[in-house]
């Protein structure tokens, strides 16, 4: 069976939210029920999830969420890879103020079934539970591309940006509660030259003019979202480590501590070529 998918996603600055609803969009296993956008400009990043929805011929209901965390101003800025939304067919209306709302109708509508998939600042995911608390445990489960664990490494991006919001996302009690950190996914990178060369399907050609503002800057991509979805449906691609996570509010550091009782899992291990090999079979497959 399909699996149903939540993803809520601040698509727009890293190019890695696009590169991974390219790779939900050609799974096959997977039933995307909806999209959510988390912090500024949440419509501008909605009408970049709109393009490759509209490549592949996909009435996904797309809805943007809060522009601004919690607890201060928002650290990320408005998406750069808007600039190529002139280039692309997309939609530019959408139902403002009710992501939330449909997180929480979608998850309620299939209990036990829904992964909620957040790969951006945990705003949203943050706001759903605090106005229903029983979605976590409605969930088959809740996967997050986010922290660092294993490394002692700093404050990872999307804890970052909302810290108070993640240590609530944490907090929350799902069956599975499993996070895929800066830890393995730091290990899943290919240069830019490579990656543009192998973005020949279709899907991936919007993809590319979005990195077109990335490469400007660095010269790699960096698999972190991708990885996360990927393990949806192949969870050989990663090993997993129970303990418990924390969240550092001042500065959104997560700590972590081992644990078989914990409530927590995150990515421990990953296979790189593997992950890479499957990306893009399955993007290549996509119709």
């Amino acid at each position: 069976m399909a699996e149903l998918v939540l993803l809520d996603t601040d698509i727009g600055n890293d190019i890695d939210d696009a590169v991974c609803l390219a790779y939900l969009l050609a799974q096959p296993d997977c039933e995307l029920l909806g999209i959510t956008t988390v912090t500024a400009a949440p419509v501008e990043r909605a009408s970049l999830a709109s393009v490759l929805c509209r490549t592949v011929g996909r009435a996904v209901p797309i809805l943007p969420g809060a522009g601004i965390p919690l607890v201060g101003p928002p650290l990320q800025k408005p998406p750069p890879q808007a600039a190529a939304l002139r280039r692309w067919p997309h939609d530019e209306v959408f139902v403002v103020g009710e992501a939330v709302e449909f997180l929480r109708r979608t998850i309620h509508a299939h209990p036990g079934e829904v992964t909620l998939l957040a790969i951006g600042p945990l705003t949203n995911v943050a706001l759903l539970f605090a106005v229903d608390p029983s979605v976590p445990s409605l969930l088959k489960r809740l996967l997050l591309m986010g922290g660092s664990f294993l490394d002692g490494g700093g404050p990872e991006w999307n804890i970052r940006n909302d810290p108070h919001a993640a240590a609530r996302v944490y907090a929350a009690s799902a069956r599975v509660h499993r996070s895929v950190g800066l830890d393995v996914t730091r290990r899943v990178r290919m240069d830019a030259d490579e990656f543009l060369a192998r973005c020949d399907h279709p899907l991936l050609h919007p993809v590319a003019d979005m990195a077109g503002s990335w490469f400007a800057e660095r010269p790699t991509v960096t698999f972190h979202d991708p990885l996360a979805a990927a393990t949806i449906f192949a969870p050989e691609l990663c090993g997993f480590s129970r303990g418990k996570v924390t969240v550092d509010t001042a500065d959104g550091a997560t700590r972590w501590r081992p644990d078989a009782q914990g409530p927590h899992e995150v990515a421990s291990e990953v296979h790189p070529d593997a992950f890479l090999a499957h990306y893009f079979t399955t993007v290549s497959r996509a119709v």
